[in-house]
């Protein structure tokens, strides 16, 4: 048979279509003869043709890896003779590269306990004299361990120690590349024992790749993995080395005359070292060097004639491959705002920074923008309160300058600061508006590269400007239309409808008016079918579910239906991720605003959207030898011959081990999460059918490799829980409980092994919010489980003493608290410590006595004054919801009581603060301890007054204000008799309406209504004040239903009874406030 199949092998490699087609019958025809595998090696071992040697090869390692069960026991050990022999004997590189990828794959089914001969040859071939046997002998090694680490567990030492030796044969580059791979693929199961071994290794490492940088760069830029897979699994290996490490890799950055990848590689790893061990990169003064070589390599021009890759005008942004050495020496800068303290970065870095932007090099203050736009993000709280003014005055400044890449990066920046230091920078409306719009008319829209920045910027800066918009938005409506309807440009069509999203999310109700004509354009893109039209119908979508979510109810409900029914012919007509992802988010936008639409086709929605989460599409694993194949490659027979085929293209390609998951396969996966949680909750009972198998496999993506996607899937979970929790609710059936209570035993234990266990900050942020709403949501019956309390109670203590995996390694301990640390590891704490005031009002009181005990000290220790004003609110904030919570719990006045002497030092601090939102949250916390702990506190209640009289002489601040008034109505609610009323309600009344926490309505409305019942004269001595007030407010948004109802009934009380004590207090009201307080007595 060999003789035959070693024709229709060649048979294969003919250049005639009619010839291979007929081979490849031929094949699938031999496949099916058990024959097959002897025939194979025979080819394999006998055929004078190297090509035809390497088939055999190659169709030999597919069938062992497809149908290994079904190959008998007698051919798989000829097989595994052979294959050896074969290797040995072989002289061509490309044969010898499959023979190692074959023995790879045996050794996934026949450990090497199970193959001494393999053993032996490695041993044999590894320690040979003869530098060229010794690199065929780690070629092999690579492959086989590469394809199953584990089992050679046992001769890591002996690895380790050949390998101490391979790394210092500098003269055989090759030998060390094999080598370091190896090394890569052992790293994440060494156990202690190899440790001391892996670390002596660092030092020859460095020295090896020196060498092999010389030989080969692409084979260095592969072998430099070895750092990324050291860092991942065993980051204590690299930190004796860190400085070494850092230095080699600042070397390769700077050098120019290396491969843009492998400078690429170099930077990748000096941000992921910051990102795991940002302490030890300070404690070791690299801080500086770093910055000394990544700002050379930011601000260098691109050579005479070319542009950098964002500044080129082409049509499509998305097409940006950005791979080059100055994005990723940004992204350095990124990290370090993300994971270094601001006070630290910027001392080093601002005065780098300024001498870029004093430059007349336009590269040079392009590099200093593009670094004060990507620090927004990190070090958002640092640059709004410290920074803001000098650096707005900056950008702007940049937007008139005479060079297009600066104004670029200016408008880059722009955009950043937009998003990322709300709600500051949205005070500087009256400046940047007019700045923006004029920047705007004077666009050459031929540049659409530039156009796209400009909208970028104006884009972000309007989504958050609020009601503030509506002396802005005739001229930009004007502007969006017209674009709609005259642009011939469809990128500029787009970029119109995204703004009319950003501007819909400022002005919300404002947008009516302009409503009609805005749909009418968007339906107009979401029929036309044209392939050319995909990207818009995209915008389209995401536009539409703004608009949904922010016209009102009454405007959008009638057009609900069609858009449900638009968004599902699309789905149908189109096979797109980006489009299916868009039209996900459209159903949930309806779901919040008429949720009994989506009711008759959550079947095929709710379908459409779990392949969308099971789908594999996008994901790749990098095996170079299986270029043609996908992951889950269906396991079908009659594949086989095509599959040969269309893998024997193969070369001398190194396989890459690992996936990469293709953008908009990602997003697909996270917004259909989002959105499959939000229709849960929205719709209630009629998602109920569905709920379960959407819980299933959403569940299944917590382990996916992007954390997008592991964040959106946490999130979902807990949508899921408290969607059960409100139908449970709404129908108090035992099976509705008991449906809630199985959720929860899966949910709320994968929250916590993530809080532990997981990497990625951002994921374990998304995690506890997922946990403190489904705590919010459902109390006490979160809580049902024994040992739950406990278990979240911890949770959170672990987070705020910096024990979990995702903080510095879960390396922290308490005396770490007063050191500086980045704004992100701080916002991370605080998402913790909004867990606790959920577990007082969930639990309680007693029971939850015990752990909060253990985490108040956690917290009061942020209020020093040496903390950060974020942490100081935070400390003050937390302590002041706690206290609420406590007031409304069984037994919670006691403990409330118990922690007064604790807590009051520490609000009193805070009322003295010089940062108004501290003060804010402090005078907030001290009125909650007085109505949470009643009695239990009125020894302290002259101290408090006096406090409160003293600060409302001064502030100045009308937040605080407002916190005041209703701090002294808690007191007054909770005792009224140790109050010396007849000074302290005037002095209320004085400051009344409240003017920005309008929220606290409530609390002064109860209280006045309460004081009128019980001591009516003192309230009508006030009327004049309180009438003032209540014109104001009633009436308008100002006030909740029940405050309107509360209000109304008082006055229409005083009005019976006290006629001309009102009469004279409405005399001096201006007439609009006049009829407003008569027809609300009047209406019954």
């Amino acid at each position: 048979m060999s003789e035959e199949l070693e024709h229709i092998l060649s048979q294969l490699t003919q250049p005639d279509n009619t010839i291979i087609q007929q081979a490849t019958a031929q094949l699938k025809q031999a496949f099916k003869d058990p024959a097959i595998i002897p025939a194979l090696c025979a080819v394999m071992t006998g055929s004078q043709n190297p090509q035809i040697r390497q088939s055999a090869a190659v169709m030999l390692r597919m069938r062992v890896k497809k149908h290994w069960k079904k190959i008998s026991p007698d051919h798989r050990e000829s097989l595994k003779a052979v294959v050896l022999q074969a290797f040995t004997q072989e002289t061509e590189h490309a044969v010898r590269h499959s023979l190692s990828q074959l023995s790879a794959v045996l050794v996934k089914h026949e450990s090497p306990d199970r193959w001494p001969a393999l053993l032996d040859l490695l041993n044999q071939s590894t320690s040979c004299n003869n530098p060229h046997d010794r690199q065929v002998g780690l070629l092999l090694l690579s492959k086989v361990v590469d394809s199953n680490p584990e089992p050679f567990k046992p001769h890591y030492r002996q690895l380790l120690q050949l390998f101490g030796t391979v790394l210092q044969d500098l003269n055989n580059p090759t030998a060390m590349y094999y080598c370091i791979l190896t090394l890569t693929s052992m790293t994440a199961y060494t156990g202690t024992e190899e440790m001391n071994l892996m670390r002596s290794l660092v030092p020859k490492l460095i020295t090896a790749l020196k060498h092999l940088i010389k030989a080969d760069q692409d084979q260095a830029s592969e072998a430099m993995e070895v750092f990324d897979e050291l860092m991942e699994s065993e980051v204590s290996i690299i930190v004796p080395h860190i400085n070494d490490i850092v230095h080699f890799c600042l070397e390769v950055s700077a050098d120019t005359t290396l491969s843009d990848s492998l400078r690429v590689k170099a930077l990748s790893c000096i941000a992921f070292l910051i990102r795991l061990k940002s302490k030890t990169v300070l404690k070791q003064k690299l801080l500086n060097p770093i910055l000394q070589t990544v700002f050379p390599v930011l601000s260098a021009a691109p050579p005479p004639g070319q542009e950098d890759p964002e500044d080129e005008e082409n049509d499509d942004e998305d097409d940006v491959d950005n791979e080059s050495p100055k994005h990723f020496a940004a992204q350095v800068i990124d990290t370090m705002a993300l994971h270094m303290p601001p006070e630290k970065l910027f001392q080093q870095l601002m005065p780098l920074t300024q001498a870029c932007l004093a430059s007349d090099k336009p590269y040079e203050k392009k590099a200093g923008l593009m670094c004060l736009a990507v620090l927004a993000e990190g070090c958002a709280d640092h640059i709004r309160t410290k920074m803001l003014s000098s650096m707005l005055q900056t950008v702007c400044q940049s937007l008139s300058d005479s060079n297009q890449v600066v104004r670029s990066a200016g408008l880059f920046a722009l955009g950043q600061f937009s998003e990322h230091l709300q709600p500051e920078v949205s005070k500087y409306s009256a400046e940047l508006m007019p700045l923006l719009l004029g920047y705007m008319s004077g666009l050459n829209q031929a540049k659409i590269g530039h156009v796209t920045k400009a909208f970028y910027a104006l884009e972000n800066f309007l989504e958050n400007l609020g009601e503030e918009i509506q002396p802005y938005l005739p001229t930009l409506m004007d502007t969006m239309l017209s674009a709609l309807n005259h642009a011939d440009n469809l990128k500029l069509k787009e970029l119109a409808v995204s703004a009319i999203g950003a501007i819909a999310n400022a002005a919300k109700e404002l947008l009516v008016p302009y409503f009609l004509p805005v749909i009418d354009s968007l339906k107009g893109f979401l029929t036309d079918t044209r392939d050319e039209m995909r990207s818009l119908q995209t915008q389209a979508l995401d536009t539409l579910s703004v608009l949904a979510r922010t016209v009102g109810q009454d405007v959008f409900s009638p057009l609900a239906a069609e858009c449900v029914q638009l968004g599902l012919n699309l789905i149908d007509a189109v096979d797109d991720p980006d489009l299916r992802r868009c039209t996900y988010s459209l159903f949930s936008a309806v779901s919040s605003v008429s949720p009994a639409c989506l009711s008759p086709h959550l079947t095929t929605i709710t379908t459409t959207m779990l392949l969308s989460l099971r789908s594999t599409e996008g994901v790749t694993a990098h095996l170079e030898e299986d270029k043609q194949f996908v992951l889950l490659d269906d396991d079908d027979d009659d594949d086989e011959g095509d599959a040969i085929l269309e893998d024997e293209a193969e070369t001398d390609g190194r396989d890459v081990s690992g996936f990469s998951v293709e953008n908009a396969y990602i997003d697909e996966k996270e917004d259909a999460c989002d959105a499959l949680g939000e229709m849960a909750f929205n719709i209630g009972s009629a998602f109920q059918p569905f709920l379960e198998s959407s819980f299933q496999q959403v569940f299944q993506l917590r382990d996916f490799p992007h954390e997008d996607v592991r964040r959106a899937a946490y999130g979902a979970m807990g949508h899921f829980c408290k969607a059960q929790h409100k139908v449970w609710q709404e129908n108090p059936t035992e099976a509705n409980q008991q449906a809630l209570q199985k959720l929860l035993e899966v949910a709320l234990p994968s929250f916590l092994e993530a809080v532990h266990a997981e990497r990625e900050r951002q994921v374990v942020m998304g995690v506890l919010e997922a946990m403190n709403g489904v705590l919010k949501a459902c109390q006490g019956e979160a809580l049902r489980s024994p040992g739950r309390l406990q278990e979240i109670s911890h949770a959170i203590r672990d987070v705020l003493k910096k024990r979990t995996t995702c903080q510095d390694g879960g390396g922290g301990d308490e005396a770490d608290d007063d050191e500086q640390q980045a704004e992100y590891d701080a916002m991370l704490q605080e998402f913790a410590g909004e867990g606790i005031p959920l577990l007082a009002s969930a639990a309680p009181a007693e029971h939850f006595w015990p752990f909060l005990n253990e985490l108040l000290p956690l917290i009061t220790n942020k209020a020093k004054s040496s903390c950060t004003v974020a942490d100081r609110s935070f400390s003050v904030g937390t302590l002041g919801e706690t206290l609420q919570a406590l007031g409304g719990v069984a037994g919670g006045q006691a403990v409330a009581g118990r922690l007064a002497n604790r807590l009051l030092p520490v609000l009193v601090g805070g009322v003295r603060d010089s940062d108004p939102e501290v003060r804010n949250n402090s005078v907030f916390g001290l009125g909650a301890l007085a109505q949470a702990a009643g009695p239990l506190v009125t020894q302290d209640y002259p101290m408090m007054l006096s406090l409160f009289s003293n600060l409302l002489a001064k502030e100045a601040d009308r937040r605080v204000i407002d916190n005041l008034c209703a701090a002294l109505c808690r007191m007054i609610l909770s005792n009224r008799e140790v109050v010396p009323l007849e000074q302290v309600v005037p002095a209320l009344v004085g400051r009344l309406p409240l003017k920005e926490d309008l929220e606290e309505n409530k609390t002064v409305y109860s209280c006045l209504a309460m004081l009128y019942t019980h001591s009516p004269a003192l309230i009508v001595s006030q009327m004049k004040a309180i009438v003032a007030a209540s014109s104001q407010v009633l009436g308008t948004k100002q006030l909740d239903a029940e405050s309107q109802a509360t209000l109304v009934v008082m006055l229409r009380d005083v009005a019976q009874r006290h006629a001309a004590e009102l009469q004279g207090a409405m005399t001096s009201l201006p007439a609009e406030q006049k009829t407003r307080v008569t027809a609300a007595i009047a209406q019954s």
